[in-house]
């Protein structure tokens, strides 16, 4: 785990060295498009380049927010067109009925507004919001005004930690990797609750019909 991490520390490194802005809106995408590119280490490089004058503290923050923007748009698309069919033609088999899709796209239209900014401030769970949100089809206007409000607090506070540190910002990224292995499990065994609840009560619902 540690060789990954270094490998990919050494790669974002090179992308926003020679890309500028451009990369760190690249690499945030990527990030926000479900795919595992941590922005603990993204931001607080790009903090430090704003110590070392490449960039700007509020440009960078508006950039790395925007690609948030970008990329969860892909995931969105992904659970909006591919997760709602799949969905409905095998969501049984995981306890999850038509009627529960309809509770999602109930949730997201009354609380998808703070359930996506909140979301857009957690470790882990900031990757993947993107998904329940198009499963669920909230509106896309709204999706992408509170993408980038709750992404914007995050990529500053980063960045920010990044330029404080300065040539020492590589030494935040052990302790961020720690709190996602934290993260992670709970978001698992959250998942696992919710899957046991369903398949409780659709088997509840078999026996009550009899």
């Amino acid at each position: 785990m540690e060789r990954l991490l270094a490998t990919l520390t050494l790669h974002i490194i090179t992308i926003i060295s020679a890309m500028g802005y451009g990369g760190v809106l690249l690499l945030m995408a990527i990030e926000s498009a479900c795919i595992p590119l941590p922005s603990e280490i993204i931001l607080p490089f790009s903090g430090f380049l704003v110590a070392s004058g490449r960039f700007e503290l509020l440009p960078l923050t508006v950039v790395g927010a925007l690609g948030c923007n970008v990329g969860s748009m892909a995931a969105y698309a992904v659970g909006y067109y591919g997760g709602r069919p799949l969905a409905l033609r095998y969501g049984r088999w995981i306890g999850l009925a038509p009627a529960d899709l309809a509770r999602t796209e109930e949730f997201f239209r009354r609380r998808g507004d703070a359930a996506v900014f909140i979301s857009r401030m957690l470790p882990v769970v900031r990757t993947y919001i993107a998904l329940p949100a198009g499963i669920g089809r909230m509106r896309l206007v709204r999706f992408h005004v509170y993408t980038f409000a709750g992404s914007l607090p995050w990529c500053f506070a980063l960045a920010y930690v990044g330029y404080r540190l300065g040539a020492n910002w590589a030494a935040l990224g052990p302790y961020f990797h720690r709190f996602d292995l934290v993260w992670a499990p709970l978001l698992l065994a959250v998942v696992v609750v919710a899957i046991w609840h369903h398949v409780k009560r659709i088997r509840e619902s078999g026996v009550k019909r009899q």
